[in-house]
């Protein structure tokens, strides 16, 4: 009986693929953003691969647009092509500032 687990550690979350609904490989969690004073993960921090040409850049995706796929260590977000290609990214050198409020509402108003 394969059921969806209600508490992951990082480590276990981090390189775990990330698909669309319909399967199809969208990338990985790279890293997790813990909110400090709410105590809960606000982002996951994503690379689109060679999906959509953009290796060298990362993504923030608000974890509550991630949905855990039961018994297959993936993460499903439902995106279309067209969402991510126009998803604000960052260089890999130069993290945003995601305690800032404007950066929390772009990112959750491009996921919405």
């Amino acid at each position: 009986m394969s059921h969806t687990p209600t508490m992951l550690s990082a480590t276990s979350i981090n390189g775990d693929k990330v698909v669309n609904p319909q399967g199809e490989d969208l990338g990985k969690i790279e890293d997790l953003m813990i909110d400090l004073e709410s105590g809960t993960v606000r982002y996951a921090v994503m690379s689109f691969g060679g999906f959509l040409g953009m290796g060298d850049k990362l993504f923030a995706v608000p974890m509550d647009a991630l949905h855990v796929k039961s018994g297959d260590e993936a993460f499903v977000l439902n995106a279309t092509e067209e969402k991510l290609k126009n998803a604000p990214g960052f260089d890999k050198d130069d993290w945003p500032n995601f305690a800032d409020p404007a950066f929390d509402q772009r990112i959750r108003a491009h996921y919405a």
